[in-house]
Protein backbone atom coordinates (compact mmCIF):
# COMPACT_ATOMS: atom_id res chain seq x y z
CA UNK A 1 0.00 0.00 0.00
CA UNK A 2 1.04 3.63 -0.45
CA UNK A 3 1.22 5.47 2.84
CA UNK A 4 0.46 9.17 3.18
CA UNK A 5 3.47 11.02 4.55
CA UNK A 6 2.30 13.64 7.02
CA UNK A 7 4.79 16.29 5.96
CA UNK A 8 5.08 18.81 8.78
CA UNK A 9 7.93 20.65 7.12
CA UNK A 10 5.96 21.61 4.02
CA UNK A 11 2.87 22.50 6.06
CA UNK A 12 4.96 24.73 8.33
CA UNK A 13 6.42 26.50 5.29
CA UNK A 14 2.98 27.15 3.84
CA UNK A 15 1.77 28.42 7.21
CA UNK A 16 4.70 30.82 7.51
CA UNK A 17 3.65 32.50 4.26
CA UNK A 18 0.22 33.18 5.77
CA UNK A 19 1.73 34.29 9.09
CA UNK A 20 3.98 36.79 7.28
CA UNK A 21 0.92 38.47 5.78
CA UNK A 22 -0.82 38.64 9.15
CA UNK A 23 2.30 40.06 10.84
CA UNK A 24 2.58 42.72 8.13
CA UNK A 25 -1.06 43.71 8.62
CA UNK A 26 -0.62 43.85 12.38
CA UNK A 27 2.49 46.03 12.09
CA UNK A 28 0.69 48.37 9.68
CA UNK A 29 -2.09 48.85 12.23
CA UNK A 30 0.27 49.15 15.20
CA UNK A 31 2.84 51.84 14.31
CA UNK A 32 5.14 49.20 12.77
CA UNK A 33 5.56 47.37 16.08
CA UNK A 34 5.94 43.62 15.53
CA UNK A 35 4.67 40.77 17.69
CA UNK A 36 7.36 39.83 20.20
CA UNK A 37 8.21 36.43 21.65
CA UNK A 38 10.44 36.40 24.73
CA UNK A 39 12.62 33.30 25.00
CA UNK A 40 14.12 32.41 28.38
CA UNK A 41 17.13 30.09 28.43
CA UNK A 42 18.61 29.13 31.79
CA UNK A 43 22.03 27.52 31.68
CA UNK A 44 24.24 26.44 28.82
CA UNK A 45 22.71 23.20 27.56
CA UNK A 46 23.70 23.03 23.85
CA UNK A 47 20.50 21.30 22.71
CA UNK A 48 18.31 23.85 24.51
CA UNK A 49 20.33 26.70 23.01
CA UNK A 50 19.80 25.21 19.54
CA UNK A 51 16.05 24.87 20.06
CA UNK A 52 15.77 28.47 21.26
CA UNK A 53 17.76 29.70 18.27
CA UNK A 54 15.46 27.80 15.90
CA UNK A 55 12.45 29.49 17.47
CA UNK A 56 14.07 32.90 17.20
CA UNK A 57 14.88 32.27 13.53
CA UNK A 58 11.26 31.27 12.89
CA UNK A 59 10.14 34.60 14.37
CA UNK A 60 12.49 36.43 12.04
CA UNK A 61 11.23 34.57 8.96
CA UNK A 62 7.68 35.84 9.44
CA UNK A 63 8.62 39.38 10.48
CA UNK A 64 8.16 38.93 14.22
CA UNK A 65 10.73 39.94 16.82
CA UNK A 66 12.21 37.93 19.67
CA UNK A 67 13.80 39.00 22.93
CA UNK A 68 16.43 36.61 24.26
CA UNK A 69 16.67 36.31 28.04
CA UNK A 70 19.74 34.24 28.90
CA UNK A 71 20.39 33.40 32.54
CA UNK A 72 23.31 31.57 34.18
CA UNK A 73 23.08 27.97 35.37
CA UNK A 74 23.10 29.03 39.02
CA UNK A 75 19.94 31.14 38.64
CA UNK A 76 17.47 30.61 41.49
CA UNK A 77 13.74 30.06 41.29
CA UNK A 78 13.17 33.53 42.74
CA UNK A 79 15.40 35.18 40.15
CA UNK A 80 13.65 33.39 37.30
CA UNK A 81 10.23 34.29 38.70
CA UNK A 82 11.29 37.94 38.81
CA UNK A 83 12.21 37.85 35.11
CA UNK A 84 8.92 36.21 34.20
CA UNK A 85 7.00 38.80 36.24
CA UNK A 86 8.77 41.59 34.38
CA UNK A 87 7.85 40.07 31.01
CA UNK A 88 4.25 39.55 32.14
CA UNK A 89 4.05 43.28 32.82
CA UNK A 90 5.60 44.33 29.52
CA UNK A 91 2.80 45.19 27.04
CA UNK A 92 5.24 44.90 24.12
CA UNK A 93 5.89 41.22 24.95
CA UNK A 94 3.12 39.02 23.57
CA UNK A 95 4.42 35.52 24.29
CA UNK A 96 6.79 33.95 26.81
CA UNK A 97 8.74 30.73 26.20
CA UNK A 98 10.64 29.16 29.09
CA UNK A 99 12.88 26.55 27.51
CA UNK A 100 12.66 23.10 29.11
CA UNK A 101 14.55 21.74 31.00
CA UNK A 102 15.83 24.23 33.55
CA UNK A 103 18.63 23.48 36.05
CA UNK A 104 17.59 21.14 38.85
CA UNK A 105 17.62 23.75 41.64
CA UNK A 106 14.76 25.62 39.93
CA UNK A 107 11.11 24.76 40.56
CA UNK A 108 10.17 24.44 36.90
CA UNK A 109 6.45 23.94 37.45
CA UNK A 110 6.22 27.03 39.67
CA UNK A 111 7.98 29.07 36.99
CA UNK A 112 5.84 27.70 34.16
CA UNK A 113 2.70 28.57 36.09
CA UNK A 114 3.94 32.11 36.72
CA UNK A 115 3.54 32.86 33.00
CA UNK A 116 0.43 34.95 32.39
CA UNK A 117 -2.28 32.93 30.64
CA UNK A 118 -2.55 35.44 27.78
CA UNK A 119 1.20 35.03 27.12
CA UNK A 120 1.37 31.24 27.61
CA UNK A 121 1.92 30.66 23.90
CA UNK A 122 3.79 27.40 24.52
CA UNK A 123 0.83 25.97 26.44
CA UNK A 124 2.73 24.98 29.59
CA UNK A 125 0.65 26.34 32.46
CA UNK A 126 -1.75 24.29 34.59
CA UNK A 127 -4.37 26.99 34.04
CA UNK A 128 -4.03 26.73 30.28
CA UNK A 129 -4.12 22.93 30.39
CA UNK A 130 -7.29 22.95 32.48
CA UNK A 131 -9.02 25.38 30.15
CA UNK A 132 -7.99 23.30 27.12
CA UNK A 133 -9.41 20.14 28.70
CA UNK A 134 -12.69 21.95 29.36
CA UNK A 135 -12.70 23.25 25.75
CA UNK A 136 -12.34 26.83 26.94
CA UNK A 137 -10.09 29.28 25.04
CA UNK A 138 -6.40 28.65 25.78
CA UNK A 139 -3.18 28.11 23.87
CA UNK A 140 -2.50 24.40 23.54
CA UNK A 141 0.86 22.82 24.29
CA UNK A 142 2.83 23.47 21.13
CA UNK A 143 3.76 19.91 20.13
CA UNK A 144 0.34 18.25 20.54
CA UNK A 145 -1.39 21.30 19.08
CA UNK A 146 0.97 21.08 16.12
CA UNK A 147 0.09 17.40 15.72
CA UNK A 148 -3.61 18.21 15.72
CA UNK A 149 -3.05 20.84 13.03
CA UNK A 150 -1.09 18.33 10.96
CA UNK A 151 -3.80 15.66 11.24
CA UNK A 152 -6.43 18.25 10.30
CA UNK A 153 -4.45 19.45 7.28
CA UNK A 154 -4.33 15.90 5.91
CA UNK A 155 -8.01 15.30 6.79
CA UNK A 156 -7.24 12.39 9.10
CA UNK A 157 -10.53 11.29 10.64
CA UNK A 158 -10.47 11.20 14.45
CA UNK A 159 -14.10 10.83 15.47
CA UNK A 160 -14.86 7.35 16.75
CA UNK A 161 -11.28 6.14 16.22
CA UNK A 162 -9.27 4.40 18.92
CA UNK A 163 -6.14 6.42 19.65
CA UNK A 164 -3.32 5.05 21.81
CA UNK A 165 -0.93 7.66 23.21
CA UNK A 166 2.30 6.17 24.55
CA UNK A 167 3.66 8.79 26.94
CA UNK A 168 2.26 10.90 29.78
CA UNK A 169 4.41 14.02 30.05
CA UNK A 170 2.57 17.20 31.11
CA UNK A 171 3.43 19.08 27.91
CA UNK A 172 3.05 16.25 25.39
CA UNK A 173 1.39 12.96 26.30
CA UNK A 174 -1.34 14.26 28.60
CA UNK A 175 -2.44 17.25 26.50
CA UNK A 176 -2.22 15.09 23.35
CA UNK A 177 -4.66 12.61 24.86
CA UNK A 178 -7.08 15.35 25.90
CA UNK A 179 -6.98 17.03 22.47
CA UNK A 180 -7.78 13.72 20.79
CA UNK A 181 -10.57 13.09 23.29
CA UNK A 182 -12.01 16.55 22.60
CA UNK A 183 -12.05 15.60 18.91
CA UNK A 184 -14.23 12.58 19.71
CA UNK A 185 -11.55 9.89 19.51
CA UNK A 186 -11.57 7.12 22.10
CA UNK A 187 -8.24 7.43 23.90
CA UNK A 188 -6.02 5.01 25.78
CA UNK A 189 -3.05 6.55 27.61
CA UNK A 190 -0.06 4.25 28.04
CA UNK A 191 3.55 4.65 29.15
CA UNK A 192 6.80 2.72 29.48
CA UNK A 193 5.51 0.76 32.49
CA UNK A 194 2.16 -0.24 30.99
CA UNK A 195 1.52 -3.99 31.13
CA UNK A 196 0.87 -5.75 27.82
CA UNK A 197 1.77 -2.57 25.95
CA UNK A 198 2.25 -4.29 22.56
CA UNK A 199 -1.29 -5.72 22.71
CA UNK A 200 -2.76 -2.31 23.54
CA UNK A 201 -0.89 -0.62 20.70
CA UNK A 202 -2.13 -3.29 18.26
CA UNK A 203 -5.70 -2.15 18.98
CA UNK A 204 -5.01 1.43 17.86
CA UNK A 205 -6.34 3.12 14.77
CA UNK A 206 -4.04 6.04 15.68
CA UNK A 207 -0.73 5.59 17.49
CA UNK A 208 1.12 8.54 19.03
CA UNK A 209 4.67 7.85 20.17
CA UNK A 210 5.53 10.34 22.93
CA UNK A 211 7.53 8.22 25.36
CA UNK A 212 10.96 9.78 24.83
CA UNK A 213 12.86 6.55 24.14
CA UNK A 214 14.40 5.76 20.73
CA UNK A 215 12.36 3.23 18.73
CA UNK A 216 10.70 2.03 21.92
CA UNK A 217 7.50 1.24 20.01
CA UNK A 218 8.20 -1.63 17.62
CA UNK A 219 6.78 -1.87 14.14
CA UNK A 220 5.14 -5.24 14.74
CA UNK A 221 3.08 -3.72 17.55
CA UNK A 222 1.22 -1.58 15.01
CA UNK A 223 -1.63 -2.92 12.93
CA UNK A 224 -1.96 -2.41 9.19
CA UNK A 225 -3.60 0.83 8.05
CA UNK A 226 -3.03 2.62 11.36
CA UNK A 227 -2.15 6.32 11.45
CA UNK A 228 1.25 6.67 13.10
CA UNK A 229 2.47 9.89 14.73
CA UNK A 230 6.03 9.91 16.03
CA UNK A 231 6.68 12.83 18.38
CA UNK A 232 10.17 11.68 19.34
CA UNK A 233 13.53 12.81 18.06
CA UNK A 234 16.85 11.23 19.02
CA UNK A 235 20.45 11.22 17.77
CA UNK A 236 20.73 9.54 14.39
CA UNK A 237 17.44 10.98 13.21
CA UNK A 238 15.18 8.36 14.78
CA UNK A 239 12.01 8.77 16.78
CA UNK A 240 10.10 6.83 19.42
CA UNK A 241 8.63 4.42 16.83
CA UNK A 242 10.34 1.92 14.54
CA UNK A 243 9.12 3.72 11.45
CA UNK A 244 11.15 1.64 8.99
CA UNK A 245 8.91 -1.32 9.84
CA UNK A 246 5.60 0.46 9.19
CA UNK A 247 6.28 2.89 6.33
CA UNK A 248 4.63 0.53 3.82
CA UNK A 249 1.83 -0.63 6.16
CA UNK A 250 0.54 2.52 7.83
CA UNK A 251 -2.23 4.48 6.15
CA UNK A 252 -0.35 7.65 7.14
CA UNK A 253 2.71 8.47 9.22
CA UNK A 254 4.92 11.36 10.29
CA UNK A 255 8.55 11.10 9.14
CA UNK A 256 11.45 11.74 11.51
CA UNK A 257 12.75 14.34 10.96
CA UNK A 258 10.32 16.58 9.08
CA UNK A 259 7.04 15.54 10.65
CA UNK A 260 6.11 16.71 14.13
CA UNK A 261 9.18 18.87 14.87
CA UNK A 262 8.54 21.68 12.37
CA UNK A 263 4.92 21.88 13.50
CA UNK A 264 5.95 22.43 17.12
CA UNK A 265 7.89 25.59 16.31
CA UNK A 266 5.29 26.67 13.76
CA UNK A 267 2.53 26.37 16.35
CA UNK A 268 4.52 28.42 18.86
CA UNK A 269 4.86 31.17 16.26
CA UNK A 270 1.16 30.94 15.35
CA UNK A 271 0.07 31.24 18.96
CA UNK A 272 2.40 34.19 19.59
CA UNK A 273 0.86 35.92 16.57
CA UNK A 274 -2.63 35.16 17.88
CA UNK A 275 -1.66 36.61 21.28
CA UNK A 276 -0.38 39.79 19.61
CA UNK A 277 -3.57 40.09 17.55
CA UNK A 278 -5.66 39.68 20.71
CA UNK A 279 -3.55 42.23 22.61
CA UNK A 280 -4.03 44.86 19.91
CA UNK A 281 -7.72 44.19 19.41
Amino acid sequence: MTSIILDGKSLAQRSEAEFSQRVAALKAANQNRPPILATILVGADPASATYVRMKQNACKRVGMASVAVELPTETSTEELLARIKKLNGNPDCHGILLQHPVPEQIDERLCFDAIELAKDVDGVTCHGFGRMVMTEPAYGSATPQGIMRLLDAYEIALEGKHAVVVGRSPILGKPMAMMLLNSNATVTICHSRTRDLPDLVRQADIVVGAVGKPEFIKGDWIKDNAVVVDAGFHPGGIGDIELSAISDRASAYTPVPGGVGPMTINTLIMQTLEAAEAATG
